[in-house]
């Protein structure tokens, strides 16, 4: 153990806090980032971020891992859905330097890219025309799971987290009436932040072709880059190189590219809830199908 592990939670948090300010005071030279992972939550968003910035040329954000103690390199910064009242100079805060893009150029002898994973960017009603406007030439990337599993993941999350005292078939009947009208004041009050809306709309952020039609409003298909969390665990450094080519660098090996972050405790579902579920996002992936262009072989078929 060393001694940053010995600090005082306080001490860590004032830390955190400077490096902040710091942030914020040098912002301006600190370039827009050049990629967006925006989702699907519990889709293995973690896990696929952290296996792209064990390439040479994807800088992380800051402040990096071993800066402040007890802690892993940051993935999201949540600005475009629950911080855009902050401003972008606060945003800006969290992206590296051209100084150390400029460093880490030379070491990995080429361009490098830096980028942020908030998932929730994809369900929230305003991220996507936020996105459109403050970072026009951002690329997106999006990592989807089947949505049955997702949807169980994300429930199984919130228990772990000691946030949801409900059942499973209790908890999904409940999604309803603990968002109404959540999303609505989500876009005529942009100052307002829903936890229901985050957390405990289990279905909804399932509904993936609802999601995207949005963003396809704001930001075209061409700047996306959409794989499945089932591809990506399948065969990880196949994926990475895939989302490594769309940002335009060459593929490196990454040999950590198949450790599984934040998993959720193990349980299982009942077959007629997983039938259930099933048959409603049937439709939901049908239409995303049209829309992608291509078929989800490995989700759960009603």
């Amino acid at each position: 153990m060393g001694m940053r592990d010995l600090l005082p939670e306080p001490l860590i948090e004032a830390g955190r806090a400077g490096f902040r300010l710091y942030g914020m005071a040098t912002a301006g030279l600190r370039p827009d980032p050049d990629f967006l992972l925006i989702g699907a939550k519990r889709g293995g968003s973690t896990s696929f971020y952290y296996a792209l910035l064990e390439h040479p040329r994807v800088v992380p954000l800051f402040p990096a891992a071993g800066l402040i103690p007890k802690s892993n390199h940051t993935k999201g910064v949540h600005f475009f859905d629950s911080n855009y009242g902050r401003g972008l100079r606060w945003y800006r805060s969290h992206l590296p330097s051209r100084l150390t893009r400029a460093r880490a150029a030379r070491r990995s002898g080429g361009p490098v890219v830096t980028g942020e994973g908030s998932p929730y960017y994809l369900h929230h009603p305003l991220a996507a025309e936020r996105v459109a406007k403050d970072l026009p030439d951002a690329r997106i990337l999006l990592i989807l799971r089947d949505p049955v599993e997702r949807t169980f993941s994300h429930y199984r999350e919130r228990v772990r987290s000691a946030a949801e005292p409900l059942d499973f078939e209790a908890a999904l009947e409940a999604e309803k009436q603990r968002t109404e009208g959540e999303e609505e004041r989500l876009v005529t009050d942009p100052a307002y932040s829903s936890y229901a809306h985050e957390h405990q709309s289990y279905v909804a952020q399932s509904e993936y072709a609802r999601c995207l039609r949005r963003w396809f409003e704001h930001v075209p298909l061409s700047r996306f880059h959409i794989l499945t969390s089932e591809e990506f665990y399948k065969d990880p450094q196949k994926a990475c190189d895939g989302a490594a080519a769309f940002l335009g660098l060459p593929s490196a090996p990454l040999p950590s590219a198949g450790r599984v972050w934040n998993p959720a405790p193990k349980s299982d579902m009942t077959d007629a809830v997983r039938a259930r579920l099933a048959e409603h996002f049937a439709p939901h992936n049908a239409e995303l199908e049209r829309m992608l262009g291509r078929t989800f072989p490995d989700w759960t078929a009603p």
